[in-house]
């Protein structure tokens, strides 16, 4: 897989498509017009793939992606994000007033390359696996956030595709990975104490 580099996109840059996330959401759930600006970052025109995360008080509430970037980063953000608060089926819609408590996280993807499942490194790679017309994919923080090994990220991206949990060693089956820049706005203060 080709390096990256670091950290492709700004500090200023993460901080527009996270507010370009938020203006999205608020707009969706409280029926505001969305905030503008006179002007723009250029990587809001990038064609990419983009995942948005969204927690409520520390708690996953919604994530949404696209693979592939068939439109600007502007128009899949606010999708995305708009869908991640209110159309995630495994999931209750927010409401405006746990706004308070959202915080966002956006995963810009690079290009899916096949990859064998010995060359995959947990914490680096995204996995997709397609096989009976059936697609999976889990972000790379997936298999850190849950301290899978790396055969279990295989399982559990293959439990996501509605595939059995042993289809990454069937012949058929097709394998990809990708990488992520993730980035994401503070945590908000914890609703009660705990």
């Amino acid at each position: 897989m080709s390096s990256r580099p670091e950290c492709e996109f700004s500090r200023g840059e993460q901080d527009a498509l996270l507010a370009l996330a938020r203006s999205a959401i608020v707009a969706a759930l409280t029926g505001q017009a969305p905030k503008t600006s006179d002007t723009e970052p250029g990587c809001f025109d990038l064609r990419r793939g983009v995942f948005v995360t969204i927690h409520v008080y520390g708690k996953l509430r919604g994530c949404i992606g696209v693979i592939e970037g068939r439109e600007p980063l502007r128009a899949m953000i606010v999708h995305c994000a708009t869908s991640a608060a209110v159309h995630d089926s495994r999931f209750p819609a927010l409401r405006a007033d746990e706004l308070s408590g959202l915080q966002i996280e956006i995963s810009i993807l690079s290009e899916l390359i096949p990859i064998e499942p010995d060359k995959i490194e947990i914490g680096k790679h995204g996995l997709m696996i397609s096989s009976e017309q059936r697609h999976g994919l889990l972000l790379p923080q997936v298999a850190v956030e849950h301290q899978l090994t790396r055969e279990e990220f295989l399982e559990e991206t293959c439990r996501k595709a509605g595939l059995p949990r042993d289809a990454w060693r069937k012949p058929e089956t097709q394998l990809s990975a990708f990488t992520c820049e993730v980035f994401h706005d503070s945590a908000p203060a914890t609703a009660g104490a705990e």
